[in-house]
């Protein structure tokens, strides 16, 4: 089975689903291996080996969900329950790593590339425990779902898609029913997060008066008055934060400005400056509430003659709540502990699809192989253990008494 799902992962990372983060343009060209069609077309080949019925739900230009589905046999579609298992198929950028990111290489029971923690070695073993799932033709198995969703890293557009099939009562014929329960398949070494972070992101812009830079006194420096702004975000986000409390698992909110960008030249005075800020979120509070929070705060700087503009959130995605996921939970610890492995419930201060899931009422956790330290990283790597474990874990939790 080791020497299955090693040819199955590096088949996964050969195959490049790059996302493109917002780039455009020529930067962002099939050839140079960006977007998820590649890994798209794979997978339904894959899926369709088994014989399982697939459909595909277009997100975006060479961007589409796939879903597949393996019924209990002589059942009706829609009868019993229901579960989904979510994995997205988009990697990070491969800027700047320092190994081959498709080459798939392993060193003893690591394998290396980009994509390989975060999350295809996830994805491997989804694939794997199916194919088990198919040939040992089990009887006493839920529907199972699985969704390979898009655009996971700068967006989630691929989970609020995949939502639809269900809300409003606008119940897919693909899927029958509403999901009784949904894995998220992510890297929590082999943990079971049941709350996580939200997140969201907008840029903040300062404006001035461009000139000669011989002539600072006709002039007004936007990056200047961007410094400002910058103090006070740092006041904002070590002393008014903390205030909003601590989730037991997940720690405190957040805030950091990621990038910052102004001027033309060094000979002229900037008459604009931007920055993007991240605001991760407690489980509980709602993104726009804490974008709104934020804006209010900064509006003590008029009086320094500072006006701010705040473009709406190109990134808004709420956390993960544990107060429905109990008996799902439950359920995934034992299959986990019925495999000889230590478990505990945890949380994350990251973001996953399992936050938009939720939010469209379904009972939602987080699990897979791989360790969040190796995601993004220069040299991202796995260890196949842990994706043969992750594999056997899934196929017991399919095959075992469905309580959900």
């Amino acid at each position: 089975m080791l020497l299955e799902i090693t040819h199955l992962l590096a088949e996964l990372i050969a195959t490049p689903s790059v996302n493109p983060m917002g780039l455009a343009g020529g930067q962002t060209a099939l050839d140079g291996g960006y977007f998820e069609s590649r890994l798209t077309n794979y997978l339904e080949k894959y899926f369709q080996a088994l014989r399982l019925p697939v459909l595909r739900q277009v997100v975006a230009p060479h961007r589409d969900n796939l879903l597949a589905r393996l019924d209990p046999p002589n059942r009706t579609r829609g009868d019993g329950p229901l579960l989904l298992i979510d994995v997205h198929q988009d990697t990070v950028p491969v800027d700047q790593m320092r190994i081959e990111p498709f080459a798939a290489k392993t060193d003893g029971m690591r394998m290396y590339g980009r994509g390989a923690c975060d999350v295809k070695g996830g994805m491997a073993a989804i694939l794997d425990a199916i194919r088990q799932i198919t040939e040992a033709s089990h009887q006493q198995i839920p529907s199972i779902v699985i969704a390979c969703t898009v655009n996971e890293e700068h967006g989630f557009t691929g989970a609020i898609e995949l939502a639809k099939l269900w809300e409003n009562h606008a119940i897919s014929d693909f899927l029958g029913k509403k999901p009784d329960a949904c894995i998220v398949t992510e890297p929590t070494e082999l943990q079971v997060i049941t709350q996580h972070k939200g997140v969201i992101r907008w840029r903040c812009h300062t404006s001035g008066k461009a000139a000669h830079s011989s002539q600072t006194l006709h002039a007004e420096n936007a990056i200047y008055r961007m410094g400002q702004v910058l103090r006070e975000l740092e006041h904002y986000a070590e002393n008014v934060l903390p205030q909003f409390g601590r989730d037991a698992l997940c720690g405190q909110a957040t805030l950091s400005v990621g990038t910052i960008t102004g001027g033309v030249s060094v000979n002229t005075i900037p008459d604009r400056c931007s920055i993007e800020i991240d605001r991760r979120l407690l489980p509980t509070e709602i993104p726009e509430d804490a974008y709104k929070h934020t804006i209010e705060h900064l509006e003590t700087l008029k009086k320094e003659g500072i006006e701010l503009q705040h473009d709406m959130p190109m990134l808004s995605a709420p956390g993960l709540c544990g107060e429905q996921n109990k008996p799902l939970a439950d359920c995934l610890l034992q299959a986990i502990q019925n495999n000889g492995q230590a478990c505990t419930i945890q949380g994350a201060p990251y973001g996953t699809n399992a936050g938009v899931l939720a939010a469209s009422g379904l009972p939602v956790v987080v699990f897979g192989p791989g360790s969040i330290a190796q995601a993004h990283t220069d040299d991202e790597w796995i260890n196949l253990g842990q994706v043969k474990t992750a594999a056997e874990i899934l196929f017991n939790l399919a095959t075992s008494e469905w309580p959900i």
